[in-house]
């Protein structure tokens, strides 16, 4: 599980930073950052996780958690994206530190270290650390991780009752099996992601 070991061994105001939807032919890459301004409650603690370990519920259960704790001033957080134009312009690489940059500009007080997962440093105004499966070790880039996936997740499946077709709602833009067969079927739509094998496929078989 979790911990804070990371941030305790940084010292200071440290934040977390994890993305959501890096993979997907479809939708926004979104980050989430998180920055706990005190100790973590432990009943918070125990729910946080690596949002790929968690259920759906438990997912969002979890966020309402951390929204509260927001509220009462143990936390702040916040949301960064980059839209499928942005993706389609400067690469999903580049596109997902955008949205981490984005993310942590956002939050109310400004973190003086930042714990990002994985082994790339999006290039922050403060000290970076990048911790590979950093949502498994450290509790801020849990919360991050898990805020960025459900608040994605739920946006597709808003963009699903649009676009039905696609099933948006179920595989939230991953490349699935039915996901694939709906792109040949239907062609592309506005929300998928140009320059994605697949998606291009789709839309030289419409031209």
């Amino acid at each position: 599980m979790p911990d804070f070991s990371l941030e305790v061994s940084i010292g200071g105001l440290v934040a977390g930073v994890d993305e959501a939807g890096r993979g997907p032919l479809a939708g926004p890459v979104m980050a989430g950052a998180v920055l706990f301004l005190r100790p973590c409650p432990p009943a918070l603690a125990n729910l946080l996780d690596d949002s790929k370990r968690l259920t759906e519920a438990q997912r969002l259960g979890a966020v309402l958690a951390l929204r509260e704790a927001a509220r009462e001033g143990w936390l702040t957080m916040a949301l960064g994206a980059a839209s499928v134009a942005e993706i389609g312009r400067i690469n999903i690489l580049q596109a997902t530190m955008l949205a981490m940059r984005r993310a942590v500009e956002r939050l109310a007080v400004a973190p003086e270290a930042v714990l990002v997962d994985g082994n790339r440093s999006p290039g922050m105004p403060c000290r970076v650390q990048c911790v590979v499966g950093g949502d498994g070790l450290s509790l801020s880039i849990a919360a991050a991780s898990i805020l960025a996936k459900t608040v994605r997740d739920e946006g597709m499946k808003k963009l699903c009752l649009r676009w039905p077709a696609y099933g948006f709602g179920r595989h939230f833009g991953y490349p699935t099996a039915k996901h694939r067969a709906a792109l040949r079927e239907h062609g592309a739509c506005p929300h998928h992601r140009r320059g994605f094998a697949p998606v291009e496929e789709a839309l030289r078989l419409a031209a």
